[in-house]
């Protein structure tokens, strides 16, 4: 992989795969700026501390980042046990928001790598929902179509990762045509994070004990990281559109 010089701007660095993903890309030469609510506790190149629920929070913390940037790691995320309203905020409209005003800034050869999840595995069965929210052309327009198409608090994790796949799947070619910025999703299986018993609750025991023999155990987020900074990397130059599982085989198991 080459990143060698990269300036690379990580969410979500405080902790989990965020953190894993920074150490591992400035082990291979990158330069890491990351942002998060919480201070890291780690050694970074640059960090900006943002609440990236609001529109006007992400517009300040893109004030504060370089001119160029040559990759966007959309880690940062809240669990479903979270209001859906935040979990749409956050896992959703802010990814976007973000990818788009830094693809500004991104030469040729940039990518944006979305963090999305297993748990949005069943986005063909409301692909043209999600479809018309993707075309929803900003912030505040995503928040109002959801005014008018409330998402169930029970299920809203797994409605915005199924809506994050669809989004970066349909915007993905149109930035690599105009710009050739390559646009991914990875989606992990369980992580060992500190919302892994987020989770747990939020599904329910009943499914985990029920789901529990179709994986060897939750990934570490050390598993998750070396598949993000490839996605960064020069390696990857022709890879642009995919949801990419890292589930250790966990999807395999409904065919």
């Amino acid at each position: 992989m080459t990143v060698q010089g990269k300036t690379i701007v990580i969410t979500g660095v405080s902790s989990g795969i965020g953190a894993d993903t920074a150490r591992l890309l400035r082990s291979q030469g990158a330069q890491v700026i990351g942002i998060d609510r919480n201070d890291p506790m780690l050694t970074l190149d640059g960090f900006v501390k943002a609440d990236l629920s609001e529109q006007a929070a992400i517009d300040a913390a893109i004030r504060q980042l370089p001119e160029r940037v040559d990759a966007l790691c959309n880690i940062a995320g809240v669990p479903g046990t979270a209001p859906a309203d935040a979990v749409a905020r956050v896992n959703y409209l802010g990814v976007r928001h973000l990818a788009l005003q830094l693809a500004e800034r991104m030469p040729a050869g940039g990518s944006i790598v979305n963090i999305a999840s297993i748990l949005g595995a069943e986005w063909p069965a409301r692909l043209d929902v999600h479809k018309a929210l993707a075309e929803t052309p900003s912030f505040e327009a995503g928040l109002a179509w959801l005014a008018r198409q409330p998402v169930a608090q029970a299920t809203c994790y797994q409605y915005f990762k199924e809506a994050l796949i669809v989004w970066t799947i349909t915007q993905s070619q149109k930035l690599f045509l105009s710009k050739g910025v390559r646009m991914n999703c990875v989606a992990p299986g369980p992580v060992f994070t500190p919302i892994l018993g987020d989770f747990v609750q939020m599904l329910g025991q009943e499914r985990v004990q029920k789901d529990a023999h179709r994986m060897k155990r939750p990934a570490f987020s050390d598993e998750v990281a070396p598949v993000v900074a490839f996605l960064c990397s020069d390696a990857s130059r022709w890879v642009s559109g995919i949801n990419l599982p890292v589930d250790g085989g966990l999807a395999s198991t409904y065919l």
